[in-house]
């Protein structure tokens, strides 16, 4: 075991937003920093490299934000998505400190673009990232070398000692060599398990074999389960997650945002049995589009399949990869593998249900509505009958796991008996703090940015 010989005041584990912005932070209040990150350096990041905005309130217009987005509001949104499941003290104070956070990062190199129109209807809400998440991550890499930050990759954090009330050292593995550091404070920034599939299945059951793991093939959980052995205390359910719909062809790891369908709300979306299951049209896709993965898990082979027509392509973002496209619905059945008959039904009974379609406004929630049909669509319901038609298939893409450290609002950890004084935690390793479930387009960058900002405040402060 060799200990490294420079010494540092702070460890963070993890190489994206959260970990950055706790370093960054942290050694512009003096503090010595070395960030520990698995992945190698082409793949640092980890699911930041993939997130695209960062969802913010503000008084009034905000940089590439318009009109105003107040606290309460951003709190209703986030409510209705979760069910209520909510931290409301910690929720109100990732909302409130996220308005001082844009200017932060512009001043550290992040530069934003206009926000997308359509489908997305984030103008007002989400500030987007000129070259998405992978710009900002090396942005803050630049302006973390700055002021002294070391970074170390492929190195993979094995253990943290906890003893009492503090950590006393970290284990690591690098280049073949276990070491060992002994810094002041240690800030886990390290994500979820999501890409432990054993784990995920332990929780699940056997459908999470056929889950697709939408990030970083780095965040196992590793050092989130150390701590959890050891007693510090967690938050949240196993089972809860950030999982979306995603294209059923995407990669079992790493496929990213590119691999998200936006076509739902302009669709019908059945099962193996080419039965509809769930309302397509409950709410702009941004507040909804986080259920879906779930709903998809629940189907046979958590599978499902998207079914839209000729006049509904062009109203969502494009696909990385295209759809299947035919002139009939027996055809497209076909290449779906779906039975066709029952296809041909629940398109008939669907189109029968749909009435006056003169209101219909992709952007907002236009009440165009399905009438005497179970399940009802309740907005965006427009007869599926202009060939070409076109199909995608869905599988669960899991984004990142909730269960997770429990931390205050200072970002601190605990045990049973009290604080840990010197470990913090920030971004999706915590996130469950906040989330007991559903997920709000661009919050999980507003959580990693304001408790990476406080983690690294507080173990600096500690620190000196």
């Amino acid at each position: 075991m060799a200990t490294q010989k420079k010494a540092y005041d702070i460890a963070v584990i993890g190489g994206g937003n959260a970990a950055l912005c706790a370093a960054m932070t942290a050694a512009e209040a003096g503090a010595r920093v070395l960030i520990l990150e698995t992945a190698p350096k082409p793949y640092r990041g980890g699911n930041s490299r993939h997130t695209r905005n960062f969802r913010c309130m503000h008084a009034g217009p905000l940089g590439p934000l318009v009109d105003a987005y107040g606290e309460d509001e951003y709190l209703s949104d986030l409510m209705k998505v979760t069910d209520g499941k909510t931290d409301e003290h910690l929720a109100r104070l990732a909302i409130r400190t996220s308005e001082e956070c844009l200017p932060w990062m512009e001043q550290r190199g992040v530069r934003f673009q206009p926000s997308l129109s359509g489908t997305l209807s984030l103008a007002r809400t989400n500030a987007f990232f000129m070259g998405g998440g992978k710009s900002l991550v090396n942005a803050y890499y630049r302006t973390a070398a700055g002021p002294g930050v070391d970074v170390l990759y492929e190195a993979a954090v094995t253990h943290l000692e906890l003893n009492g009330d503090q950590i006393e050292w970290v284990d690591y593995t690098c280049e073949g060599q276990s070491h060992r550091i002994a810094p002041k404070a240690v800030i886990v920034a390290s994500g979820g398990f999501q890409a432990d599939t054993d784990w995920l299945t332990r929780a699940w059951g056997e459908p999470a074999k056929n889950f697709l793991i939408r990030g970083t093939p780095y965040n196992r959980g590793v050092v989130l389960a150390d701590l959890l052995d050891q007693g510090v205390e967690s938050v949240g359910d196993p089972t809860q997650c950030h999982a979306v719909a995603i294209d059923g062809r995407a990669p079992k790891f790493d496929g990213g945002i590119v691999t998200r369908l936006d076509c739902v709300p302009f669709s019908i979306v059945v099962n193996k049995k080419a039965e509809r299951f769930y309302d397509e049209g409950e709410d702009v896709w941004p507040k909804r589009y986080a259920i879906w993965g779930r709903l998809v898990a629940a189907q046979q082979d958590q599978v499902g399949y998207v079914i839209i027509d000729a006049k509904s392509l062009n109203l969502f973002m494009p696909s990385v990869f295209p759809p299947l496209k035919t002139d009939t619905l027996e055809e497209l059945a076909g290449m779906m593998g779906l039975p066709a008959d029952k296809l041909s039904e629940t398109v008939a009974a669907f189109n029968a249900a749909c009435g006056d379609t003169s209101g219909f406004h992709p952007t907002e929630l236009d009440g165009v509505a399905t009438s005497g049909l179970k399940p009802p669509k309740t907005n965006w319901a427009r007869p599926i009958t202009e060939p070409p038609f076109y199909g995608y298939s869905l599988r669960t893409g899991v984004t990142f796991t909730y269960l997770g450290l429990k931390v205050d609002d200072t970002a601190q950890c605990s045990t049973p008996d009290g604080k840990i004084k010197n470990l913090w935690a920030a971004g999706e390793t915590m996130a469950g703090s906040i989330l007991g479930q559903g997920y709000l387009a661009g919050f999980g960058m507003t959580i990693g940015t304001v408790f990476g900002r406080i983690a690294g405040r507080e173990a600096a402060a500690y620190a000196n």
